[in-house]
């Protein structure tokens, strides 16, 4: 295969190609190299950090950074996985729950795991976010509710535990309301399944369920999901979502922990965030609903949508946890519902709550406590204190107590924030950020060599406008908050450097030429890999944030980038399929992973 890069040299690619996933490769022997340098896990390590201590591709060099081998799925189209890289052979999960094992030295297919989806009515497009690899096991949660172990030398099933019943959903589809609505072609309803890669701690394998708070997708003119509006239907739409654990030789659950709380989850129906910013509740009214509301726990929402951080010494793992359903729609589901919209710290052995800090209450805008938590030693005038930080999208990056959830600190404002909290009305409200960040799911780097923290931030408004369908013969009147990208704002991203030994000062921002995804890649060689929807991977100096390299993948990139090193070479890999954004957008979606070094 020939291909073009950046300085217009022709490079010649080795390929491994995988026709489809749904043939079984021979069993291979797997050869553990002794010097690989892997990333073992989601995030590197129980810290979340994405950070890597390699120093083979560096500022200096990094101009020189061609393909290495690139793997194509077969399969188009959402592809957002994490890889992960142990005893030099790589994991990947690709769109629809099909995993790959490959030689992570030359792409080589060593064996794939072809998923059987048990139903066609999942959460959302097929996505999957990655893998965990412990143990001599390959554990998935997929979307279609299962959770699953797969042996790592030869892909076959260990064993398969039904976390989800797949009849699990609303009675009530989308396209029944479509016609109500007035509305064009709708995706989805409230149905539970698994995004996140799952975390391995203690024997037990940790993953929570998303789709609890799911509104209804509009498709928008180009049909794309994310420009879009975002339906949230007064009245019963949602799930209760939960975080379980998995006995990760067996299989069998461990315990549960449920987001919406069932005694008290109204809270304390506070008007203000717990940092102290106002959040233009009209408490009156949602006191006066409470009692006819009183069961709205049950499909409270909170879906928890990335892996969790881990802290062996304290025995906790951090979490955060998504909007309440109804999404954007508050009056049905009145108080601060409780633990939606929060940073969670459970026990990792019994899923006991032992501190949550709420970032929004009463959550009428979509702000999901969505990035990854990650961990780091915090300086404060009586010294280093181990934390825990949370990007938001609501446009901070919050810092927390690892033991106590005792808010530390919080960055400066990393995007606009105009109209902060105000509510939906029936003309139309405009807000900054909107429901798609400055912060999404997309993991942060951390450097803790430095405090500095890399984040993908998107800058935009949306407007919420308030609804009503009149009642008719067959149907009772319907009320709905929608969302649309707000005319007449600006909307761009940015790569952001926050410095975190300074109270959360901004270092440095730098505009992207298109939407920023998937999360970002820091090294000890001075770089920041960020990814763009219009297919490019980019290399940033991580002093200033000039921009040293860039590939064009040849389709959006949706996932986190990663390095390892084998035999002294070091790479650096990501996925390039595309997202729900790219439909429509010119951009496109595709099949590949393509892995790059420095040339030999």
């Amino acid at each position: 295969m020939i291909h073009q890069g950046r300085s217009g040299m022709t490079i010649r690619l080795s390929i491994a190609r995988a026709s489809s996933l749904s043939l079984l490769a021979g069993t291979l022997t797997l050869t553990p190299s002794a010097h690989a340098e892997e990333w073992p896990m989601f995030g590197r390590d129980h810290t979340n950090r994405h950070f890597s201590p390699l120093t083979v591709i560096d500022r200096g060099n990094v101009a020189k950074l061609r393909p290495a081998w690139i793997f194509q799925t077969g399969i188009t189209g959402y592809f957002q996985a994490e890889p992960v890289v142990v005893d030099g052979v790589m994991y990947l999960s690709t769109t629809q729950n099909h995993v790959a094992a490959l030689e992570a030295k030359t792409g080589r297919v060593m064996w794939t795991y072809t998923h059987k989806a048990r139903t066609e009515k999942i959460f959302g497009p097929p996505s999957n976010r990655g893998v965990a690899v412990s143990g001599g096991k390959v554990f998935e949660a997929t979307m279609d509710g299962r959770v699953l172990a797969l042996d790592a030398k030869t892909g076959k099933v260990l064993w398969d535990h039904e976390a989800v019943r797949p009849e699990e959903g609303e009675s009530e589809t989308a396209s029944d309301l479509a016609g109500t609505l007035g509305a064009g072609a709708i995706q989805g309803s409230s149905r539970l399944g698994f995004k996140m890669p799952p975390l391995v701690a203690d024997g037990l394998v940790i993953v929570g369920v998303a789709g609890a708070g799911y509104g209804l997708h509009v498709e928008d003119e180009k049909g794309g999901l994310d420009g879009g509006a975002v339906v949230g239907i007064e009245g019963g739409y949602g799930r209760r979502g939960w975080l379980a654990a998995y006995d990760a030789a067996t299989g069998e659950e461990r315990w549960r922990w449920y987001v919406t709380k069932e005694d008290g989850w109204e809270g304390g129906f506070v008007e203000k965030t717990a940092d102290g910013v106002p959040l233009n509740r009209d408490i009156a009214a949602e006191k006066a609903a409470a009692p006819r509301q009183r069961e709205a726990w049950k499909v409270g929402g909170g879906s928890l949508w990335m892996t969790p951080a881990y802290d062996a010494d304290l025995g906790l793992i951090y979490v955060g946890t998504g909007n309440p359903a109804p999404q954007n729609f508050g009056l049905s589901r009145p108080g601060d519902n409780l633990y939606t919209m929060s940073l969670v710290a459970l026990d990792v052995k019994t899923g006991t709550l032992r501190w949550y800090y709420q970032q929004v209450p009463h959550d009428e805008w979509g702000y999901d406590v969505a990035s990854p938590p990650f961990l780091l030693d915090y300086a404060t005038p009586q010294g280093p204190v181990k934390a825990v930080a949370e990007a938001s999208k609501t446009g901070w990056l919050y810092v927390h107590d690892r033991a106590t959830g005792t808010l530390l600190g919080k960055s400066a404002p990393l995007t606009t924030q105009k109209n902060l909290y105000a509510p939906p009305t029936e003309t139309g409200t405009v807000v900054s950020p909107g429901p798609l960040g400055a912060i999404s799911w997309h993991p942060v780097a951390f450097d803790p060599t430095t405090s500095m923290a890399y984040a993908q931030v998107r800058h935009g408004a949306t407007t919420y406008t308030v609804r009503t369908v009149p009642a008719s013969n067959s149907r009772p009147q319907i009320r709905f908050t929608e969302t649309s990208e707000a005319k007449g704002e600006p909307s761009f991203s940015t790569l952001t450097a926050v410095d975190l030994a300074k109270g959360g000062a901004i270092k440095w921002s730098v505009k992207a030429g298109s939407r920023l995804s998937g999360g970002t890649l820091a090294t000890a060689g001075g770089l920041v890999f960020s990814g763009e929807e219009d297919g490019h991977l980019d290399a940033h100096d991580s002093a200033n944030g000039e921009m040293l390299w860039r590939f064009q993948c040849g389709a959006g990139i949706g996932g986190p980038p990663i390095t390892y090193s084998l035999e002294g070479r070091q790479y650096v890999a990501v996925a390039a399929g595309g997202a729900s954004f790219t439909k429509g957008s010119g951009f496109g979606t595709g099949d590949a992973l393509v892995v790059f070094a420095l040339p030999d």
